[in-house]
């Protein structure tokens, strides 16, 4: 019997330069380098890298943030504003950490035990 891999362990990387229209949903991890204009839900962990750009509402385990998110982002966990993030919408997370230089602009909501 062959083994299966475990998608909660798969890393989904959308490149510098490549632009996606429409709904990215990940049982895995995700990291974006390029522009997601749609929703990105992922089951485990998101990040944005500093040339990574959404445009639309967020959802995964745990949300890293080091380029621009405009829209809603809800973490299971724990959300990380990097220093040179740009972030627009509002925020739902059980831990959260800004760095100094992050821009945000939106309201937040914090609850003592994670999302499901």
């Amino acid at each position: 019997m062959a083994n299966k891999p475990d998608p909660t362990k798969e890393l989904n990387l959308i490149g510098v330069g490549t632009i996606i229209e429409g709904k990215i949903r990940s049982q895995g991890n995700v990291r974006i380098d390029g522009k997601v204009l749609g929703e990105v839900t992922a089951s485990e962990n998101l990040a944005v890298g500093l040339s990574g750009e959404i445009e639309g509402n967020v959802s995964a385990k745990n949300v890293t943030v080091g380029g621009k998110i405009r829209g809603s982002i809800s973490a299971a966990e724990k959300i990380v504003f990097e220093g040179r993030s740009i972030v627009r919408g509002d925020i739902r997370a059980t831990k959260l950490v800004i760095d100094e230089g992050c821009l945000f602009d939106g309201r937040v909501a914090m609850t003592d035990r994670p999302q499901h």
